[in-house]
């Protein structure tokens, strides 16, 4: 069996969220514990690091895992979906899966896997991730939650710590209509004693997180207590970030930091991750402070990251970014109002279940919108789009395809004017 042939019999034999939507769900983790049972239970081979939240988890996971690189950590990270490259859901030590791997575990699946495991495209592509890291014999696997979490495949692991970014109204009828009846659905990752760090405090959602750690006897951490961003600026697609960090006697430290990854939630991201490799050390990890500079530099390069508030080109300049649901673009549509240009250009599709019209009324007044559809099933329609977005206040125009909207934003802007992408995963895919 060829790569190709291998991607083509997961996507054809395996219900793909991504694509489909809520009807490829499979409910409960069945499926999970006898794919786990039948392979041995790879995941005990290693030590693992359990990441949920709305926003920023997988800009959390492939921080986590860069800094524990730099600290010389041999290192798995599973996160999802990818933007260009199935492969990239599964990395060890920032490199990719190699194709002749995911060939072999498609095949084995094929003749060995029992007839009643039903498993769906993210049930088999998670195992076939865990299996993996054991076959690399990792130290440690960061692992992001791909939906919620008490009910997410991925929780069969019993991981050393896990994080919570933060709780943002998204798949309401599938995790619940508040943020608490969601929140209970993150906080089903906790395990019994397993630290948890909370990334952003909310009155709807601290009262949830702490009841159950201490269900779960889970010490809890909220990370926004002890670090705070003091400033920030960015400079050449990095930001210079100035921390300070509050002690248990209530002393206040100052450092500087310079992050890989640039973008107003990446400020949020970086208290996250601070607080988070602040509980690694104090439980055993050897975590050292060149180790955590190093890796908040060199997140790209070390993990691959993509589409986070990326810049492809320039004159005009030409920037992507995955953000894609109201709690999230609430910060990006902030950078977007305040980036100084003459003119904006935003070239913006939506899946169909993202609630647009609670995202379009959050985007800036002043810019031209070329609206347009991903090709997936998932994608909402392009009319559908600029209907919503005239509602909404904004001026633009429907375009059938992304190559499309782009070629009509390129030949409208001016050298110094912004041409932004974004608005779904698949439509920032298509562009890479």
């Amino acid at each position: 069996m060829t790569y190709s042939e291998a991607i083509d019999y997961l996507y054809n034999h395996f219900p793909a969220f991504s694509h489909i939507g809520a009807s490829a769900l499979k409910v409960g983790l069945g499926n999970s514990l006898k794919l786990d049972e039948w392979l041995d239970h790879p995941h005990r081979a290693y030590k693992t690091i359990h990441v949920a939240g709305t926003n920023g988890k997988g800009s959390t996971s492939h921080t986590l895992a860069s800094i524990l690189m730099s600290c010389g950590y041999h290192v798995g990270l599973y996160t999802s979906p990818h933007l260009v490259d199935f492969r990239e859901r599964i990395r060890v030590d920032g490199q990719m899966i190699e194709q002749e791997k995911v060939a072999a575990f498609v095949e084995r699946t094929i003749k060995d896997m029992p007839s009643t495991i039903e498993p769906s495209f993210f049930e088999i592509t998670m195992m076939m991730a865990f299996d993996y890291f054991r076959e690399r014999k990792v130290d440690v696997a960061v692992i992001e939650v791909g939906l919620g979490g008490r009910m997410d495949s991925t929780n069969i692991i019993t991981p050393d710590m896990c994080v919570i970014t933060n709780i943002g109204l998204e798949h309401t009828l599938i995790l619940g209509d508040t943020l608490g009846k969601i929140a209970g659905e993150k906080a089903g990752i906790m395990k019994r004693g397993v630290p948890v760090v909370i990334g952003e405090r909310h009155p709807e959602t601290d009262p949830v997180f702490i009841s159950k750690a201490n269900e779960s006897g889970s010490p809890i951490y909220f990370a926004e207590d002890t670090f705070k961003v003091k400033n920030a600026e960015e400079h050449n697609g990095m930001l210079a970030v100035k921390m300070t960090k509050t002690t248990t006697d209530g002393y206040q430290e100052e450092d500087a930091l310079t992050y890989g990854l640039s973008g107003y939630c990446q400020q949020k991201n970086i208290v996250t991750v601070m607080k988070a490799v602040e509980v690694l050390k104090d439980n055993g990890y050897k975590i050292t402070y060149n180790g955590i500079h190093s890796g908040l530099k060199k997140v790209v390069t070390q993990t691959g990251i993509m589409g986070r508030w990326q810049k492809i080109s320039i004159k005009p300049d030409m920037i992507i970014d995955t953000g894609h649901n109201a709690h999230g673009v609430k910060l990006l549509a902030q950078q977007l109002a305040n980036a100084k240009y003459p003119k904006k250009h935003i070239v913006w599709g939506m899946a169909n279940d993202k609630h647009p019209e609670n995202v379009m009324p959050l985007m800036p007044k002043d810019a031209i919108y070329y609206y347009t559809r991903a090709n997936v099933e998932r994608a909402m329609s392009e009319t559908e789009m600029e209907e919503i977005g005239r509602k909404s206040g904004l001026n633009g125009k429907a375009y059938h395809n992304v190559k499309d909207a782009i070629e009509a934003a390129k030949k409208n802007a001016q050298p110094n004017d912004l041409i932004f992408i974004g608005g779904s995963n698949f439509v920032v895919g298509e562009v890479l």
